[in-house]
């Protein structure tokens, strides 16, 4: 992700930074945090729309898993049916439906939670990442002042 090099960058320049004597204060480049802040506006818009690509994408997921799982719901539904007559095939069908629902909705548990992992994962990265900016923003702000 190019914010976390933006910071990463600002780090940099403060680290880099002549210390005043006798002070934990320091002398930076004011249009080079200014530059590098700039930066990270520009990609927050970018970050923010890849958080809710992937929302949006975790949902079609969830759709389509349950879709899925419906649809292989109806078709156990009609092969028992078809299957009716016959009482040891009737018998076979039953455990085979129950073990397809089962798989199916293990299936849409997977997916549902593996897609809920991930865009948490990614917008704790986003939170961190901006929380990390703004702690660096409001530190120079205090030196600057």
């Amino acid at each position: 992700m190019e914010i976390f090099t933006l910071l990463e960058t600002l780090e940099e320049i403060l680290e880099q930074s002549k210390k005043l004597p006798f002070t934990d204060k320091a002398i930076v480049d004011k249009e080079a945090i200014l530059e590098v802040i700039k930066e990270i506006r520009l990609k927050l818009p970018d970050e923010l729309k890849q958080a809710k690509w992937i929302k949006e994408e975790r949902q079609r997921i969830l759709t389509e898993a349950q879709k899925e799982a419906n649809d292989i719901v109806k078709e156990a539904e009609t092969r028992i049916i078809s299957m009716i007559d016959e009482h040891e095939i009737t018998k076979k069908a039953y455990e085979q439906k129950a073990q397809i629902i089962e798989t199916a909705n293990e299936m849409s548990r997977e997916i549902s939670q593996g897609t809920k992992e991930y865009a948490d994962n990614v917008l704790g990265s986003i939170q961190t990442a901006l929380e990390d900016a703004l702690k660096v923003i409001q530190n120079n702000r205090k030196e600057l002042k």
